[in-house]
């Protein structure tokens, strides 16, 4: 996943249950991978350019997640069997 130009690339990924994502800082600002609502299972620290987080998806669902610094980054992770 890339995080480029205030966004999330792509905005929503599909994968199987049992995959690691990893999301790649790509632009000069700070960003976070962080679970939309309380509970999820994405919490990032902030990641400087080029910074990576990874989380391995194992339960199929639909991971909604933004940027706590620029909340109107948002994007969704949806995971099948």
């Amino acid at each position: 996943m890339a995080i480029k130009n205030f966004a999330f690339s792509p905005a929503t990924l599909k994968v199987k249950a049992g995959t690691t994502v990893t999301w790649t800082n790509q632009d000069t600002d700070a960003h976070t991978v962080t679970s939309a609502g309380s509970g999820g299972p994405l919490h990032s620290p902030a990641l400087a350019t080029h910074a990576t987080y990874s989380h391995r998806f194992t339960t199929p669902g639909s991971y909604h997640y933004l940027c706590t610094i620029h909340p109107f980054m948002t994007a969704t992770v949806e995971v099948t069997r």
